[in-house]
């Protein structure tokens, strides 16, 4: 979420949209903790990219995966597959065809 403080005047500024284009990552989730935990990423990209991939992912093998989010902040497979359907959801590069 956008939802970085701000400093003028001490006033939050806290939103409820997402921020599609940050760094993320996927993670074996047996390999999500731990100080080398961001050398064990399978994939890296934006955080619209990585829900794509998982969500693209057989539903028997996407609980094996976890996304982290720059900020620290872990999202399971199955808030992906949720993220994936909002209608705010980024349509893929390339997906956005003038007819």
């Amino acid at each position: 979420m956008s939802d970085h403080p701000s400093t003028y005047k001490g006033d939050a500024n806290h939103t409820d949209a997402i921020a599609w284009d940050d760094h993320a990552q996927l993670l074996p989730v047996s390999r999500k903790d731990g100080v080398l935990a961001r050398a064990n990423a399978v994939r890296t990209g934006t955080f619209a990219e990585m829900i794509r991939h998982l969500a693209a992912l057989d539903e028997s093998t996407r609980s094996d995966y976890v996304i982290e989010k720059a900020g620290d902040r872990e999202y399971s497979a199955a808030e992906a597959v949720e993220l994936a359907a909002r209608t705010d959801f980024p349509a893929q590069r390339g997906d956005e065809h003038s007819d």
